[in-house]
């Protein structure tokens, strides 16, 4: 390596999914659970506000399409209900400016109050001392129910603000008077209050669009997409594909998906049709589901018009053993590969490096983590060939690990941005930018790649256990329903029960049932499955069956972060 090739600063991508399933009963309209808009508070404002308060940094942010829905359905919802009292269909966040919520003692008062405890104990409860108390006041209680007629309407009112203010940015905690007053009141809350925290919440939903939208423009940030509903697209194209990364995996009873590349399409192209109407333009890389990618469905994402997609680096290294190379060759996961016959490009995420910050960096100083992390992406750039081609990879989702971290990972994404930014021998740049280069970087042809996702390069996360496969069987029998009858509909049913159809075909239903997630998520996202699969066949005019009125799965585990987020690297089960 030449001395002016050596002092070439090497690319790295860093870049956020931002994905939540669909949460809406469209038998109604109302929402299930609140993670969509409590993550939009907490999560995809400040990602936005760290992008815009750093010029230099650069980033990949991917959207999956039915989020963009939801947060979207939710800036009406509120503005509906502060400009015309409007109701809102989130009984979680609806219940922030209820007149009067349920009496203590009652069934509904404990399922709201449970419900207004579901955040990070450690990062996101106990910074408030407030908060701290009414939770410990619930520990309390829980241990001595008899205890529970000494609360009052005042103790829900004020638990359900908490919730909410614990759940917001920190860029808004720091700068927006009406959250200091508030905090700093404590407690007994008025419904002036309220009304002033749904205000706030109001302004953060409104500025996400024009937000992310304007820095696309600008091109300091690339926008991708996933597919429509966020399915796991090898798997509908072909069950079967599993077997590439786990030749004895044990497949569902229905041997395919019935008409899987038909739907797979139709999530690209619905997919499409809600970005562009979002943001006003088309991606040019798809983060396919979970970086779940197969031989067909890279072919199906360049037939869709994407330029780049991307996975882990376990199924890399799948694909380089298959074809006799070695992983360790100077062929590594920091570069652009491509398959025969295609110009798509496929980037690898560095797992062990987007593992640190998901799994480990939470408890260390910032300055450290980060200091540490550019340690590790110097020696990649020293022991690169040749830094005009290669790119590190740090792909990772944007919304579950802060609540980790002190303070949402306010100092710790600051820091990131501001050092890598500036650093001598590492440089912030996106897929998009890094391809339009001239000459772009030159790729390294795989012979094959090896079915998987970026969780242990494998598909086990959502298929082979009992539990995930009868899943699957469930949903084939409702597709086979949907077949024989959809055409029979009228326009309206017949376009309620496709958007149905949809929602089922979703990864996260299967992502949380087995027996290593926790019980709560378990039967929360059993529930919500069979109540979807349940409302298709309503939409097709068709009996339910009765096998949707049992569970599925049961839970029982305690993984690392709760399940929301996995690692990598199969020697890191849960």
């Amino acid at each position: 390596m030449s001395p002016d090739t050596a002092s070439k600063p090497v690319p790295v991508v860093l870049c956020w999914h931002m994905h939540q399933p669909d949460y809406r009963n469209h038998q109604n309209g109302h929402y299930d659970f609140p993670w969509t808009y409590l993550h939009a508070l907490k999560d995809y404002s400040d990602m936005l506000r760290h992008l815009q308060a750093q010029p230099q940094a650069r980033a990949v942010v991917n959207f999956s399409p039915i989020l963009l829905e939801q947060l979207e359905d939710y800036r009406e919802q509120v503005d509906g209900w502060l400009d015309k009292a409007i109701p809102i269909r989130d009984s979680i966040l609806a219940a922030l400016v209820q007149e009067t919520l349920p009496e203590p003692g009652s069934d509904a008062f404990w399922t709201l109050a449970n419900h207004c405890l579901r955040a990070q104990r450690g990062r996101m409860i106990e910074r408030f001392p407030a908060y701290r108390f009414l939770a410990d006041t619930m520990d309390v209680i829980a241990e001595n129910p008899q205890q529970q007629c000494y609360l009052n309407p005042q103790y829900l009112i004020d638990l359900v603000v908490w919730y909410h203010l614990a759940w917001l940015g920190e860029f808004v905690r720091r700068e927006d008077p009406r959250v200091n007053a508030l905090e700093a009141k404590g407690g007994g809350f008025t419904p002036e209050d309220r009304t002033a925290l749904m205000e706030v919440i109001a302004n953060q939903f409104r500025v996400l669009k024009p937000g992310y939208k304007q820095l696309w423009e600008e091109g300091r940030i690339e926008l991708s997409m996933s597919p429509y509903a966020h399915p796991i697209l090898p798997l509908l194209l072909d069950f079967a594909s599993a077997r590439e990364a786990m030749p004895d995996v044990v497949l569902p009873k229905h041997d395919h998906y019935p008409g899987g590349r038909a739907r797979a399409q139709w999530h690209i192209e619905r997919g499409l049709d809600v970005f562009e109407r979002y943001f006003g333009g088309r991606p040019s890389g798809c983060w396919a589901s979970e970086g779940a990618l197969s031989d067909a469905t890279l072919t199906l994402l360049e037939e869709s018009g994407f330029f780049w997609t991307a996975t882990g680096d376990s199924v890399l290294h799948n694909s380089l053993q298959n074809q006799a190379r070695s992983p360790h060759e100077h062929t590594v996961a920091h570069r652009a590969f491509t398959v025969p016959g295609q110009s798509l490009r496929c980037f690898f995420r560095d797992d062990g490096l987007s593992d640190l910050i998901g799994f480990q960096y939470a408890d260390w100083h910032a300055e450290d983590a980060v200091g540490d992390l550019i340690n590790h992406m110097v020696s990649i750039a020293e022991s690169s060939g040749n830094p005009d081609d290669t790119v590190i990879s740090i792909i990772m989702d944007g919304e579950n690990a802060w609540e980790y971290y002190p303070e949402n990972a306010w100092h710790f994404l600051e820091a990131l941005y501001r050092r890598i930014a500036t650093h001598e021998r590492l440089t912030l740049t996106t897929y998009h930018e890094l391809l339009s280069r001239e000459p772009p970087p030159e790729p390294v042809a795989l012979d094959h790649l090896v079915a998987g996702s970026w969780v242990y390069g494998t598909f086990s996360t959502w298929l082979g256990d009992a539990d995930k496969n009868l899943a699957w069987d469930r949903l084939c029998d409702a597709k086979r329903a949907y077949d024989q009858h959809h055409d029979a509909l009228d326009e309206k049913a017949a376009t309620d029960a496709e958007q149905q159809l949809a929602q089922c075909e979703g990864s996260d239903w299967f992502w949380w049932l087995g027996d290593y997630n926790p019980a709560e998520s378990v039967r929360d996202f059993d529930v919500l499955y069979r109540r979807h699969l349940s409302n298709l066949y309503t939409f097709l005019q068709q009996p339910v069956p009765e096998n949707l009125s049992h569970p599925l799965s049961q839970g029982g585990g305690s993984p690392q972060a709760g399940g929301v987020m996995r690692r990598g690297h199969e020697e890191h089960p849960e």
